[in-house]
């Protein structure tokens, strides 16, 4: 009976140390990583010439991957992997070399995002603090989630959405509800630490009110879904067509020179930045006044071309911002309000390329209010159904495609 006590006892306290340890790594690494990307973009738009560079810092990036990176190369269809057959684990190289390699892409120019980043470095620790206690294969499933969650509630300031995206992006059309608690607090925690470092997190306009809710505003909540669903599958869709183009490529470190010259081209065509890095003063433009309707073309091919040729980030921030301009080019055709039109946009895009409809609708919640609940949800199932079968992620697996696991 003592012996049993013990190992409660045990179970208990690795897993509080575990979700302790990884909410205090991944907020610190978050708050460090967001205040570093302050200061590159800062850095970036007051010295434009830096632009010029591009190309030699997506070698660069290449290089690293290819001397340092192993395993890790694959990014976050690794951690997939690593969820569906823990192995050796996660290289701990993955987490100094997403930021740099990150920071890198955007302090030169490329169109990328974080959420990629946040995400590896999220697994990444948490595979790291997994070495420290015995567990099984199915508690390692559980401590990956953690950091998954971890990250991304941590990034986005959004700990609900964190813990949904990451029970629900391993696999199409399940959730992992019995990892709920773990990944929920872990979460939370990591929200709160990245939080005492000061407020890092973007905040966005305020919605208009909503209209009468009648017959036209329905179906006009059905059409834009359809638009954000044919626009997340645009995405999906560039990106594999751009990465088959760069794969007649035969020399890795010929590939970022190419894709950094095109976008150089772009830009001095354009005569605008707006389209490289985050973009984040373009989306909140997005919700409050008219925007060039090309925007949200302009961006799905520039940010195709950055990750295709090599360069890293994330998608997801290129989606916000290809979601909300498109939403604000529907407004005058909709009988939405611009700003609810831009938020709606803003995740449902984010929904159907990584199809996670349910996380997508609570970072809604989260970031513009609850009282549009409805709507988002609506938007990002609509969006989820039309953008495909497949999303962003090439390891994501689809439900029923695995046998049911003892714990998940």
């Amino acid at each position: 009976m003592a012996q049993t006590s013990h190992f409660h006892i045990y179970a208990w306290a690795k897993w509080l140390i575990s979700i302790l340890a990884i909410s205090f790594l991944v907020g610190t690494t978050s708050a460090f990583f967001l205040q570093a990307l302050h200061i590159v973009t800062d850095l970036r738009e007051n010295h434009l010439w830096l632009l010029i560079f591009l190309p030699f810092a997506g070698v660069m990036v290449v290089w690293c991957y290819n001397r340092f990176g192993g395993r890790a190369q694959k990014g976050n269809n690794l951690l997939l992997e690593e969820y569906y057959h823990p192995t050796i684990g996660i290289p701990w190289p993955m987490t100094p070399l997403i930021i740099i390699t990150t920071l890198i892409t955007h302090l030169f120019g490329g169109s990328a995002g974080r959420e990629g980043t946040a995400v590896q470095y999220g697994g990444s620790i948490a595979d790291q603090c997994s070495r420290f206690f015995r567990w099984t294969k199915a508690e390692r499933r559980v401590l990956l989630l953690c950091g998954i969650a971890a990250g991304f509630s941590s990034l986005f300031g959004t700990p609900l959405a964190g813990a949904l995206f990451a029970l629900e992006v391993v696999q199409i059309g399940k959730l992992r509800w019995r990892a709920a608690l773990p990944v929920l607090c872990t979460a939370l925690l990591s929200n709160t630490v990245c939080g005492v470092y000061g407020d890092l997190h973007t905040h966005y306009p305020a919605l208009a009110l909503l209209p009468a809710l009648h017959f036209s505003f329905f179906s006009a909540i059905v059409i834009a879904g359809l638009a954000f669903g044919v626009a997340a599958q645009l995405f999906s869709r560039m990106g594999e067509w751009f990465a088959h183009l760069f794969s007649y490529v035969k020399q890795p470190l010929v590939r970022p020179l190419i894709g950094g010259t095109l976008i150089i081209i772009a830009v001095y065509a354009l005569q605008s930045s707006k389209y490289i890095g985050l973009g984040i003063p373009t989306i909140l433009l997005a919700f409050q006044e008219p925007l060039p309707s090309s925007d949200f073309l302009i961006k799905t091919v520039l940010t195709c071309i950055t990750l295709s040729a090599g360069f890293k980030g994330g998608e997801v921030t290129p989606l916000f911002f290809i979601g909300a301009t498109l939403g604000n080019a529907l407004a005058p055709i909709l009988p939405i309000p611009l700003s609810i039109l831009a938020a709606m946009g803003f995740v449902s895009v984010f929904a159907g390329c990584t199809k996670t409809p349910l996380a997508c609708t609570v970072m809604a919640m989260e970031l513009f209010g609850w009282d549009y609940s409805f709507i988002f949800l609506a938007v990002c199932l609509i969006s989820y159904v039309v953008s495909g079968k497949t999303g962003i992620y090439s390891a994501q697996r689809k439900k029923g495609s695995l046998t049911t696991m003892r714990w998940l």
